[in-house]
């Protein structure tokens, strides 16, 4: 098998799917692709169910980016819509935008109210910026100091504890900083140059990726069941303490779960997605025919809970930041280098949040680094 593949690549989501390319495509190596899945895709995956819809099985997927690089490479695979993504949350019985900005202060606040924490928010802060929420609690006026808890409460604080499982001070700083009060009226979710979904779904843009002379891809496939030494090069995108048999440990993750369910009507939500940060014990709600228009007379929604991670129970979402966690990583980092021809990459290799393009990224990067 070695002669046929020099390289392998274990994962075939966005990641892993970006590296075999550029190594198909750039240097005409043969690669096998390997997925523990029975599907290509990774979490990224999609399908067109029995209404017609798109469905994202693994949770909503936008892509969003402004590196050109990214945008370019992707766009030999697929078109995309111009969707721009907008999240609506109930807070206090208000259907209203988040981010919390300008227009959410005049959907829940008295005129009045909302004229006077506007002006102060402008006389204090540049418009347009977005303040991560724990330091925007940082406030002396009595009105801001008001506000600041008010977003604190309504929009962070229950959402944080069902999402991570622990109260926002036990969260990290690299996971609030996510979390913004943005002082404009834009209320899209994202402000990137390129935004879109892929229009014939995520699964078709990575097959097309995948879809090479020089790649064979080998599904409910284990990572164990090859001798990784008969490559040149293995590029792995799983769970790097699963692959040394968690010899320090278990690297933490919060996963989540999905509950779906059909209605004859044309829309279940106003919004493709809606946040219940206050409400429930679900996150959010999410509807899928929003994405790419998608014509039926009944609708598909997904409510999303949060869990942690049990090994063969459910699958690894989100690793939990924290310099116990990094350091944890990195013990796994230095005693993998042992085997000098394995590379890590992607949300698990890395133990690291990546946006999607953030991830093509890594693997573009990481393709110089290995090959030139």
């Amino acid at each position: 098998m070695s002669s046929e593949h020099p390289v392998l690549v274990i994962g075939a989501g966005i990641s892993g799917a970006t590296m075999a390319n550029l190594i198909a495509t750039k240097l005409d190596r043969k690669v096998l692709v390997i997925d523990r899945k029975d599907h290509i895709a990774g979490n990224c995956y999609d399908y067109r169910d029995d209404n017609g819809i798109m469905i994202h099985k693994y949770g909503s997927h936008i892509f969003h980016t402004s590196n050109d690089d990214v945008w370019r490479f992707l766009r030999q695979f697929t078109g995309f819509n111009t969707y721009m993504h907008k999240v609506i949350a109930l807070i206090d019985g208000i259907e209203t935008t988040i981010p919390f900005n300008f227009n959410t202060i005049r959907d829940v606040f008295p005129g009045e109210l909302a004229d006077r924490l506007e002006s102060k928010l402008l006389e204090k802060f540049q418009y347009n910026r977005k303040i991560p929420i724990m330091e925007f609690g940082n406030q002396d006026d009595p009105d801001l100091k008001f506000l600041a808890d008010y977003v604190y409460e309504k929009v962070f604080l229950h959402y944080t504890t069902k999402q991570w499982g622990t109260s926002p001070e036990g969260v990290d700083g690299a996971v609030t900083a996510r979390v913004p009060v943005y002082l404009s009226r834009d209320d899209r979710y994202f402000q990137d140059t390129y935004q879109g979904i892929p229009l014939e779904g995520y699964t078709t843009m990575i097959e097309r990726m995948l879809d090479h002379p020089n790649i064979e891809v080998s599904l409910n496939t284990e990572a164990s069941s090859l001798n990784l030494d008969d490559y040149e090069h293995v590029f792995h995108c799983g769970a790097i303490d699963e692959h040394m048999d968690y010899r320090f440990g278990a690297l933490p993750y919060r996963s989540v779960y999905f509950e779906f369910e059909e209605y004859d009507m044309e829309h279940y939500l106003p919004n493709a997605v809606v946040n219940y940060p206050c409400n429930y014990d679900f996150t959010r709600v999410h509807e899928y025919k929003y994405y790419l228009n998608d014509q039926s007379p009944r609708t598909v929604i997904a409510k999303e809970y949060s869990e942690f991670f049990e090994p063969g129970r459910n699958e690894r979402y989100y690793p939990i930041p924290g310099r116990e966690n990094t350091e944890l990583y990195d013990r796994y980092l230095e005693a993998s280098r042992e085997r000098s021809n394995i590379h890590f990459l992607g949300r698990l290799g890395d133990y690291r949040y990546y946006d999607m393009d953030k991830a093509v990224l890594r693997a573009m990067d990481l393709f110089e680094e290995v090959f030139e």
